[in-house]
């Protein structure tokens, strides 16, 4: 037994490690690092290393997980000032948006490919929904105004909500039991009923996390990501959207001043990153490459339709009806139409089509395998397409920003390329420190009080800073003087300014003194 546990764990461990390792080469190539995830599974799959795997209900129930967990962090690093003027805008895109392109790819897959309109409406579903990761990891490295990029993210994260509403609706082999107006009331009721919970748990939650005294720091991650599967859950008991409330109590999360932030936003990244590798592998190991030829031709004429009519009609139709939720008329504020040209331009697929095509097919609707494998093609050379040639459409359509940095955040990577660290130092009562000028440390060259925090602001001290009791230090060190340093603030703060005349030396005194 311990066996295949060894060998599942080995090619597990490898494949993971591969995976990380394309993130480089992805990144390099600037193509959405999903394609080299899509290829690790098909090559351990039947066609390659000769695993089996088909099952499409156990392939949509681990979807649906990591879209959580994707949607999650998605939610997390959403801040509300850039989310808030777009607002109108992505939520048109997700709701009418979707509406008008389902119908635009129906329409053309029944006429071009015969299909009748249910199945050829689920195509259009399948479809309409744009990929929170391969938006995330592409756009995140070009030069754009933050308007366009808020709005593509927004529209990723709040569209799978009403999208997967929607093919379930269309998977469904009975015979409709409702008319149609009371399908639209159960969808309209699912997502009022998913921002409220949303809200809900987001609200509590953020109170909670900031008022809790855990023992640990990394219980505090741990929560967060908790939290928004919590509002899944509650979401899916209640007949609702959880996919909604998973984004939406992810933003309430993200925007509260909640303990230790940063370490709980590099958790959920950490914990996204492991979900589209495993989810896209799986996606990869499902897919059978003997029928994807035959995919070729339904997948070019539903993504020409897709690209060229569905997206931006339904950007068009958006834009418009959300001029109303625009706000004040602000250069911020307008997209123009060379921004809606490359809005209907970067409206990216990826992984989500795919695991929405596993919903008909676990379902048994009749044309659900050649759904999946047309989705499937389709997604692959959209994606080289698209993602490919964002760059050059920006650069054209002249929506630019070269001052916008690519990503504005804040990391321990410039710190770990000059081997530097980061520490924090309480000014404690009882503690010689306080009373003492920052000149009087005498921290050696490589070591600097970046910051003080006092009565809950921060400042970056002068050299006749006094510190005061009650103060929290930000001192930034080079490794190779970090002890020296700890040494030096040690003494002070035994013995004040004066430590080295009554020989204190800052080390650490032995046990039992």
């Amino acid at each position: 037994m311990t066996g295949h546990l060894d060998l599942a764990l080995l090619i597990g461990a490898l494949v993971l490690l591969v995976a990380v390792a394309a993130v480089r080469l992805s990144t390099r190539l600037g193509l959405p690092s999903l394609l080299v995830y899509l290829a690790l599974g098909m090559v351990i799959g039947e066609a390659g290393f000769g695993i089996r795997f088909d099952d499409a209900e156990l392939t949509r129930t681990l979807g649906f997980c990591a879209l959580i967990v994707i949607i999650a962090e998605g939610g997390l690093t959403a801040r509300w000032s850039t989310l808030r003027p777009v607002l109108g805008l992505s939520a048109s895109l997700a709701t009418i948006g979707v509406v008008v392109s389902i119908v635009v790819v129906g329409a053309c897959v029944h006429l071009i490919l015969g299909l009748n309109w249910r199945l050829a409406l689920l195509y259009g579903a399948v479809l309409s929904s744009t990929d929170a990761a391969a938006v995330f990891a592409t756009l995140r490295r070009l030069r754009l105004p933050p308007r366009l990029v808020a709005t593509l993210e927004a529209e990723s994260g709040l569209n799978d909500a009403p999208v997967v509403l929607l093919v379930v609706l269309l998977s469904a082999t009975g015979v409709a039991a409702h008319p149609w107006w009371y399908e639209v009331l159960i969808v309209t009721y699912e997502l009022a009923a998913g921002a409220a919970i949303g809200l809900a748990v987001g609200a509590a939650g953020r109170w909670t996390l900031r008022h809790a005294a855990l023992p640990s720091a990394g219980l505090y991650p741990i929560a967060a990501v908790g939290l928004t599967v919590l509002a899944y859950a509650a979401g899916a008991v209640a007949h609702a959207s959880g996919f909604l409330a998973v984004y939406v109590a992810g933003v309430m999360l993200g925007n509260g001043r909640l303990p230790h932030r940063r370490a709980v936003l590099g958790f959920a990244d950490g914990l996204a990153w492991v979900a589209q590798i495993g989810l896209f592998v799986l996606l990869g190991l499902l897919a059978s490459p003997g029928r994807l030829g035959g995919a070729l031709v339904p997948a070019v004429v539903v993504g020409v339709a897709l690209v060229l009519l569905a997206r931006p009609l339904s950007v068009i139709v958006a834009a418009v009806l959300a001029r109303p939720f625009r706000g004040p008329r602000r250069p911020g504020n307008r997209v123009g139409w060379r921004g809606t040209a490359f809005l209907s331009w970067a409206g990216l697929r990826g992984a989500v089509p795919i695991v929405l095509a596993t919903i008909p097919l676990s379902a048994g609707t009749p044309g659900a395998n050649g759904l999946f494998d047309a989705v499937f093609v389709l997604v692959i050379i959209f994606t080289l397409l698209q993602a490919s040639t964002l760059g050059p459409a920006s650069r054209l359509l002249r929506v630019t920003a070269p001052h916008e940095p690519a990503e504005i955040h804040v990391e321990t990577a410039p710190l770990e390329n000059i081997a530097a660290d980061l520490l924090q130092l309480d000014v404690a009562p009882g503690s010689r420190l306080a009373g003492v000028y920052i000149d009087e440390l005498r921290l050696p060259v490589g070591a600097s009080v970046t910051l003080v925090v006092r009565d809950g602001a921060g400042f970056v001290p002068g050299p006749d800073t006094r510190l005061r009791t009650g103060d929290a230090l930000l001192i930034v060190t080079t490794a190779a003087v970090r002890d020296i340093a700890e040494r030096r603030l040690r003494a002070v703060s035994r013995r004040g300014r004066l430590a080295r005349w009554f020989g204190e030396e800052g080390r650490e005194e032995p046990a039992g003194q």
